[in-house]
């Protein structure tokens, strides 16, 4: 009788990036069968040169934060179009729509699955916040 496949879980680090703010990875590959899935923990709008948040609001967090997580990805040898989940956590719904705008430039069609969450605050007085789920379709185990 064979044993069964045991999940693997692999962190990955993007050096482009500051290191992570608490106990986390950037992401972690996992995967049991012919695919693997790369879940990204959350990224805001900070700058990886300062440090700090990029200045300019919501848009200007969502894309800078959405550059990080391409950084992150590109580090797992993926890209954006490899995205299948995104949660977004706002502080304020009334940048809804602008958010949307700034989305929209960084995904192609048929764009990932998403969830949008209002939340009261976030880590360094973020606006937005993004964490995403990736597959890696050439894995083949």
């Amino acid at each position: 009788m064979s044993a069964t496949p045991r999940a693997t879980r692999d962190a990955v680090t993007s050096p482009a990036l500051s290191p992570p703010v608490g106990p986390f990875s950037h992401a972690v590959r996992t995967g049991v069968g012919a695919r693997d899935l790369v879940y990204l923990s959350g990224q805001t709008g900070q700058d990886p040169a300062t440090g700090r948040l990029v200045e300019g609001g919501t848009v200007a967090e969502a894309g800078q934060a959405l550059r990080n997580l391409a950084a992150v990805l590109d580090a797992a040898g993926l890209g954006m179009d490899d995205v299948v989940k995104v949660n977004v956590y706002l502080v304020d719904m009334a940048d809804f729509a602008a958010f949307n705008a700034e989305y929209a430039r960084h995904f192609d069609a048929p764009h990932p699955a998403r969830t949008t969450i209002a939340v009261a605050a976030l880590p360094l007085g973020a606006r937005i916040e993004l964490e995403i789920v990736a597959v890696d379709r050439r894995s083949t185990r």
